[in-house]
């Protein structure tokens, strides 16, 4: 039976070697076989072992929050009531634009 490192792993599975180690940190996925080579901790990966993680990938979340999941979160929730307007917005007809200072011409 043939045992890959996680990069080699990483690599069949087209995705970066720390993403894969960092999925095995947080619990993501389950931990291979592991060794100690001196003080380092080696994940030996069969190929049943990537298979079962490449059906797995497409299930994990990720943590990061793309506008569009967010635009997608809005729609489906509940619609707000709605707020109440300030006064002087609602019979000036809107707000109004606040005129800037004139400078004074420089002198020669």
């Amino acid at each position: 039976m043939k045992h890959l490192s996680t990069r080699e792993a990483a690599k069949k599975l087209g995705i970066d070697h720390a993403t894969l180690s960092n999925y095995l940190a947080v619990g993501k996925l389950p931990a291979p076989e592991t060794i100690t080579v001196g003080r380092r901790i080696v994940h030996m990966w069969t190929e049943e072992q990537i298979e079962h993680v490449r059906q797995l990938l497409p299930k994990i979340a990720n943590g990061r929050k793309t506008r569009y999941s967010k635009l997608k979160k809005k729609k489906d929730a509940q619609p707000r009531a709605p707020q109440p307007q300030h006064a002087k917005t609602v019979r000036a007809g809107g707000p109004k634009a606040v005129p800037h200072k004139s400078r004074k011409p420089k002198k020669k």
